[in-house]
């Protein structure tokens, strides 16, 4: 426990973002699917919004916590591009379709099942969806999935962050939820909302999900 009590406070103060460390990785999932026009939900504060920008047509970003979609809107305000608008995936144009959706960090925050049904209606004909998402540890398997991120989470923050800080950066402190579904809750849920949903675990807490829809739909 004090070595876990110790690894926190490092933590804390070389903090980096596991979220963030996925960026590229969604990017090219997006790219490699063709898609043209993206919906990031719970964008935060616009980080994948600016490296999706870099390689699509237009990106629209949802973020429900006002402080976090002000400071969004605030950093694409000379983009017409890029646009951000203060609300939760509920919010969204309920007509509109996109070639791709992602989340990263978000899913946990909504009901899953009929979320992962909503999502699959907000895609475009052979449109992708892009996940990163959190899971609850329960069981060995997970426990020593966690043991290498515990060892590398540290090292990363130095190489990240190697000034000490006082308090988190920006795209940070928007607010947090600990994730209810396992990883086995995830994987059975994809299974019959998104067939063929190819679902992996990652590195730092993390689990990835992709999927297709039909060309046809």
């Amino acid at each position: 426990m004090a070595l876990l009590s110790h690894l926190d406070r490092f933590n804390k103060r070389h903090p980096w973002s596991h979220n963030d460390h996925y960026g590229g990785w969604v990017v090219g999932q997006v790219v490699a699917s063709g898609a043209g026009h993206v919906l990031d939900v719970g964008c935060g504060t616009g980080n994948l919004a600016a490296l999706l920008r870099r390689r699509v047509a237009t990106v629209t970003g949802l973020e429900p916590d006002p402080a976090t979609a002000r400071a969004a809107a605030e950093r694409f305000a000379d983009d017409p591009a890029v646009t951000i608008v203060q609300t939760d995936f509920a919010g969204r144009d309920p007509q509109r379709r996109w070639d791709a959706v992602t989340l990263v960090a978000v899913l946990h925050h909504l009901p899953l099942v009929p979320t992962l049904r909503e999502l699959r209606g907000c895609l475009a004909p052979g449109g992708r969806l892009v996940v990163v998402g959190c899971y609850r540890e329960a069981g060995p398997a997970d426990l020593l999935a966690a043991l290498p991120a515990m060892v590398a989470n540290p090292v990363m923050g130095l190489v990240k962050h190697p000034a000490r800080a006082d308090v988190p950066p920006l795209h940070m402190t928007a607010p947090t939820a600990e994730a209810q579904e396992t990883l086995a809750d995830i994987r059975a849920a994809a299974a019959r909302e998104l067939p063929g949903a190819r679902v992996r675990r990652r590195l730092f807490w993390r689990y990835t999900l992709v999927y297709d829809a039909p060309a046809g739909a």
